[in-house]
């Protein structure tokens, strides 16, 4: 069965506060490069340009690491949701970053991407639709007395 829009921002936030937590653990790593001061292009670009790759790559691999095992990042396994492809498949690290991509386009435009979900009949978002994934519900585990 598709996931609804709520069930899935629902995730999203669980997923968000946890990836936050771990880039700012990141950041805070780089702050003694910079004397405790905020990173920018006035404390010379290569410190920039490498915390900012760092960034991005932390976020790549939080989800990569999450969606090429399981399918389930934490805030997904909360709420009983699976990330696949569409053959039904588990993500490979090419779809991690089509996705990802592809999730920035969803959000661009207001994030209307995202609101697709209400009215596509399969439940899904364009970065679902441009990656070839899709997000289930996980049948709730029965209970054996």
């Amino acid at each position: 069965m598709p996931a609804g829009l709520l069930r899935r921002l629902g995730a999203l936030l669980y997923d968000t506060l946890l990836l936050v937590a771990v880039l700012m653990i990141a950041t805070a790593l780089f702050l003694p490069f910079t004397g405790g001061e905020a990173i920018t292009s006035a404390g010379g670009w290569p410190l920039e340009w490498t915390y900012r790759s760092v960034l991005a790559g932390l976020v790549v691999l939080f989800y990569g690491s999450f969606w090429t095992r399981s399918g389930q990042t934490l805030g997904l396994k909360s709420w009983r949701l699976r990330l696949e492809r569409d053959d039904g498949g588990r993500l490979t690290w090419a779809d991690t970053l089509r996705r990802l991509a592809a999730a920035i386009v969803s959000l661009l435009p207001a994030g209307l991407g995202w609101l697709w979900i209400l009215v596509d009949p399969g439940k899904r978002a364009w970065h679902d639709r441009l990656s070839g994934t899709r997000v289930v519900v996980v049948p709730k585990p029965s209970s054996r007395d």
